[in-house]
């Protein structure tokens, strides 16, 4: 019995010693807590933060300012009483730390803009630097409280924060935490998913947290993690609401056996997981997928947390993780990573972000599976620094980019500075001289435009005097004329948003509607605006759009073109408020598309490849007559004696033509391809890429290729085409898109092959759902078809039906009848 006791004193004794160290969480080397403004301590857990004045010798600029906010904020993840008191800066002010362990260290900046006196902090404009890295550029304020995260290396015996205000503003901070990490908890790089995946080296860069999630729906206070950390309930973040399920065993996590600590995460994120629902269908085929808002332009470090703490007995499973469309791991066994159940296990990978603001995780079960289930226990999301040394998306342009653009910049003003000179000294003597050229140019401008009407910004915002323009670029506008015509740039004209920027509607002062693209500090960039005005400049087709002018002033990157009043294709697709299109329509508008695309390669000595073909490019007037857009990617084509153009791949990812991502070889047949695609996108209703759909699903080419292989395409057409495809027409069409989306280029037909064959499936669908729009159009080529097979005939060329002639190539026969439609 004295054994037995001594064993359970001992028991005791071990049980109070363990949850000692527990409570004493993480202890860092360099720990500095100010509770900033505030005259007096305030505890925090197990943390003091201390007030302002005992650290003001840190400070490069003692002089004191604090505010008091007359009441706490209603919500916050982290103690509302720090965001209770400021510290208020007028001028550049630097906070030095002495650092005593070299390594990693975070910084948390706590913000909440209240009122005080005279100090509105809502209007506070700074920047704030750490080292040598720009942690944010421009603060910009928010209602509700909020904590900004960042860490780096710091190899020096000091740590330097800097708060810059703006002339005639101020900075403020409420809370400051500055501490060093745990060795193991940021890596010292990570791979980088996609095709071309590498090692990415993080030990020089900066980061910041976007995202800090505990999967199950449940949030983590500070307060039960070693480090401090908030994690947010994942469920707000979720895309659909039927195909989860919220799990919870906290006690089921086993740190013992693997070699993740709390310091990772803590037990109460392993502990809970959101998995595939499973209960109404054990067979459940679909994704788990998070939307994030995240800045582009930047690379990201995501850490994705996993613990099996599934109910046993339950089978042995295996699952697949996304980021987008890429898969980060497939066929995922975490026994086989954690050697048993409830054991912790994360991992790292690096994604790149470009045009798009979002970025969506997925998880779900792996093809073939006896047992289909997924699960993710937890997921972090930090933005890495770029080039430039900084987080702030205002420097998000690339550092060629820029520089680029200074040079630009630059030129353009030495130029126009020795324009102006020349012109003031021989203004009275190349007077009349001037207006004649002027006039000249106008009239060459008027025919080279074969009639059409060319709005110059002196037009109707100079009184009449030319403003100035090259021999390969459109019209200038003045930016003011711009800003009229926007109405500022109205939020309520908006039209839509790319990855170079927003598009508006506008109206000029002659009645003139027009769209007007706005380039922004993280668009594409300032060659991608050249070579857009450059091409538009070049070529006048009915299926491109039209160029009316551009802006480059105080260093906008703005275009002009005509309006397109029915949106884009993708608008009346899938998604969006617009109609949908009969399945004529469809057929009307990839024939104009087509087009387009055929002129672009065949119209001229060297073939132009568009190189982003997708649906959001190509759009739709009052007839819905299709239009070909966004010429910034654009390249021109090979040498005659050369077969391709090498050069670094671009485009929009669910378009892109294999080929050229592997071997950065492009060709006009890149384009195809991508036209490929947006043809099963006008036969299926529904995006390129669809992570929420289930896994044979989400890339559209794969399903579609396999259904169309079946023979079973008829299956996944759009519900809203019910009845309407005649069989001949869908097998024709789907015919032509499978040979669009060959494996290889030299497979793929020409654009006039695919025109070719487009024309030929409209007319297989006869007069059904004819528009009267179009009729005409449509009667026009339908009359040189006919004459082009009675010639064809009488060369002995066999011609049974009009489906026998996709054998035959068109393009020569095409790039005629283009020509003939420009006269």
């Amino acid at each position: 019995m004295a054994n037995s006791g001594s064993s359970g004193l001992l028991i005791w004794v071990s049980s109070i010693l363990c949850l000692m160290c527990l409570s004493l969480g993480y202890n860092p080397v360099d720990n500095y807590l100010i509770d900033c403004g505030s005259s007096t301590n305030k505890s925090v857990g197990d943390r003091v933060f201390v007030d302002d004045q005992f650290y003001s010798n840190l400070l490069s600029n003692p002089h004191i300012i604090f505010a008091n906010a007359s009441s706490s904020p209603n919500s916050s993840a982290y103690n509302p009483s720090l965001f209770q008191t400021a510290r208020i800066f007028n001028e550049t002010s630097h906070y030095t730390f002495a650092v005593k362990k070299s390594g990693r260290h975070w910084i948390r900046i706590y913000f909440y803009p209240f009122v005080f006196r005279n100090y509105n902090l809502s209007n506070a404009k700074f920047s704030v630097y750490a080292q040598n890295f720009t942690l944010i550029k421009e603060y910009q304020s928010k209602v509700n409280p909020e904590v900004r995260e960042f860490s780096f290396n710091v190899t020096s015996d000091r740590l330097v924060l800097t708060f810059s205000p703006f002339s005639n503003s101020f900075a403020f901070v409420n809370a400051l935490e500055v501490f060093s990490l745990p060795d193991e908890l940021i890596p010292p790089g990570a791979t980088t998913i996609g095709p071309q995946g590498s090692y990415q080296n993080l030990w020089e860069h900066a980061l910041e947290t976007v995202e800090r999630l505990n999967m199950g729906n449940k949030a983590v206070s500070p307060l039960n993690d070693t480090l401090w950390r908030f994690w947010d309930a994942d469920g707000k973040y979720l895309k659909q609401s039927n195909v989860e399920k919220f799990l919870s065993d906290i006690k089921a996590v086993n740190f013992s056996k693997g070699v993740v600590t709390e310091n990772i995460a803590p037990s109460s994120v392993y502990g809970t997981a959101t998995i595939l629902n499973t209960e109404s269908d054990p067979m459940t085929n679909a994704n788990v997928t998070w939307l994030f808002n995240v800045d582009p332009g930047f690379d990201y470090l995501v850490r994705f947390h996993f613990c099996d703490i599934l109910p046993r007995p339950s089978a042995r499973f295996y699952f697949n993780v996304y980021i987008g469309s890429s898969a980060v791991v497939q066929y995922l066994d975490l026994l086989n990573r954690t050697s048993d159940v409830g054991v912790p296990y994360f991992m790292d990978v690096i994604t790149r972000v470009t045009g798009s603001r979002m970025l969506n995780v997925s998880v779900g079960p792996s093809n073939n599976v006896q047992y289909p289930n997924a699960l993710l226990n937890g997921l972090e999301v930090m933005k890495i620094s770029n080039s430039k040394e900084s987080l702030d998306v205002l420097d998000s342009f690339s550092p060629e980019s820029s520089k680029t653009k200074v040079i630009l910049i630059v030129g353009l003003a030495v130029g126009l500075f020795i324009i102006f000179v020349l012109a003031l000294v021989l203004f009275l003597l190349c007077r009349r001289r001037l207006a004649d050229l002027s006039h000249r140019k106008a009239e060459d401008d008027f025919a080279m435009n074969e009639g059409d009407t060319i709005y110059t910004a002196g037009s109707k915002f100079s009184n009449g005097t030319p403003i100035f323009s090259t021999s390969k670029f459109g019209y200038r506008f003045p930016f003011v004329a711009i800003q009229e015509a926007t109405d500022n740039f109205s939020e309520s004209l908006v039209l839509g948003v790319g990855g170079f920027g927003k598009v508006y509607k506008g109206v000029l002062r002659d009645e003139t509607r027009v769209a007007v693209k706005r380039g922004t500090s993280q668009s594409q960039g300032i060659s991608e605006f050249q070579t857009e005005i450059e091409m538009l400049s070049q070529f006048r087709h009915r299926h491109l759009v039209s160029l009316i002018g551009f802006c480059d002033e105080r260093n906008e990157m703005i275009i002009i073109y005509e309006f397109m009043e029915n949106g884009t294709l993708k608008d009346h697709l899938y998604g969006s408020k617009y109609p949908s299109l009969s399945w004529r329509q469809r057929l009307e508008i990839c024939i104009g598309a087509a087009k387009g695309l055929h002129y672009l390669h065949t119209g001229s000595a060297k073939a132009i490849i568009h190189r982003d073909v997708k649906s959001a490019n190509i759009l739709l007037d009052e007839n819905f007559m299709a239009k070909v857009a966004d010429f910034g990617l654009s390249k021109t084509g090979p040498e005659i004696d050369q077969s391709h153009v090498s050069t670094a791949v671009k485009g929009s990812f669910g378009y892109l033509d294999p080929e050229y991502l592997i071997r950065q070889q492009l060709t006009e047949k890149s384009d195809v391809y991508s036209f490929g695609v947006v043809m099963f996108e006008v036969l299926c209703g529904r995006p390129a890429i669809d992570p929420s759909l289930p896994r044979e699903k989400v890339n559209l080419v794969e399903w579609a290729l396999k259904c169309q292989r079946r023979g079973q395409l008829e299956e996944i057409v759009d519900p809203r085409l019910e009845g309407q495809i005649k069989t001949d027409s869908l097998k024709k069409f789907g015919d032509i898109a499978e040979k669009c989306l060959a494996e290889y280029g030299v497979d793929r037909p020409s654009m006039g092959d695919v025109l070719w064959n487009l024309e030929s499936a409209l007319q297989l669908q006869g007069n059904e759902g004819r528009s009267s729009h179009n009729g005409k159009m449509t009667e026009k080529v339908n009359d040189r078809a006919n004459s082009f097979e009675a010639s064809v005939s009488n060369a002995q060329v066999s011609m049974g039906s009009m489906g026998e002639l996709s054998g035959v190539s068109m393009s020569k026969v095409f790039a005629q009848m283009v020509r003939e439609e420009m006269r």
